[in-house]
């Protein structure tokens, strides 16, 4: 098929209106999902909850090799199928559900500002703390990245994902950095979303665009996920709007929701984030 066909087809599908059974696919969430995949699934869960749109959590331990794009999340609707935030956003838009067509030009400029910010320290951070701190890689990441494999395979696909992780660092010029010096860089993340939230209920006053879905996926699961040390969630913890922000967001799209239809998120983080 060619890319005119194919961009014709993909936009005939997108015309559809969003189905019931619409399903949002990511790693094992227990026993396999590390914090980067979690961040970046919860804030998909996030952005379409915000829409108002159905849809079922499905749990696979080889979500990551179905994914088109190799990543997590992806959601698969009608016959479609798009990984990622970012394509989500615009899949969702093209079938009318849009959470930033209210903001001007600049705002919208400001909010893809943010967003990369969000990428490229956070994300990054996670990704250097999952696959670069030694401990971390024994104690925590092989042993939930490889669960789902007999061994030797486990072992293969850890060291693979860790070398492709590692490589990327170094192309970032995160290679040679500290534990304290990407601690740092997630510090001054957080100082700046905090300075841009400020007393507002999200980022753009009384309504969540996609950058408040992307920064709750981050920050929550930062705060929630059990590490070798609580470094990480005691950088976010120093930001008390951040905080609420976080809890805000749970208690109105996530409370009371089917865990395995809308991922509702599971009691122990609840209990956890509402301690700190």
């Amino acid at each position: 098929m060619s890319l005119v066909a194919e961009a014709f087809v993909t936009q005939i599908a997108a015309a559809e209106p969003w189905p019931e059974n619409a399903a949002l696919y990511q790693p094992l969430r227990d026993e396999q999902i590390l914090l980067s995949d979690n961040a970046a699934c919860l804030a998909v869960q996030a952005f379409l909850q915000m829409c108002n749109l159905p849809f079922q959590v499905v749990s696979r331990p080889n979500a990551e090799y179905m994914s088109p794009s190799g990543k997590v999340p992806f959601i698969h609707v009608g016959n479609q199928v798009v990984s990622e935030l970012g394509p989500i956003v615009q899949f969702v838009k093209a079938k009318g559900h849009s959470l930033s067509d209210g903001l001007d030009e600049v705002q919208k400029a400001e909010m893809k500002a943010y967003m990369e910010l969000v990428n490229n320290m956070l994300l990054t951070a996670e990704l250097y703390l999952q696959w670069c701190d030694d401990t971390t890689v024994q104690e925590i990441t092989y042993p939930r990245y490889g669960c789902p494999y007999p061994w030797p395979l486990n072992h293969v696909l850890a060291y693979q994902k860790q070398w492709e992780i590692r490589r990327k660092m170094k192309a970032l010029g995160w290679g040679n950095k500290s534990v304290d010096q990407v601690l740092e860089d997630v510090d001054q993340c957080c100082q700046a979303l905090s300075q841009r939230l400020g007393t507002q209920l999200y980022f753009f006053n009384k309504r969540p665009t996609e950058l408040d879905a992307l920064v709750f996926g981050h920050i929550f699961t930062i705060l929630t996920t059990q590490l070798i040390s609580d470094e990480l969630s005691e950088k976010v913890k120093n930001y008390s709007n951040l905080i609420a922000f976080c809890r805000r967001i749970e208690q109105h799209y996530f409370e009371g929701l089917n865990r395995d239809g809308s991922a509702r998120l599971p009691p122990p983080i609840r209990r956890k984030i509402l301690r700190s």
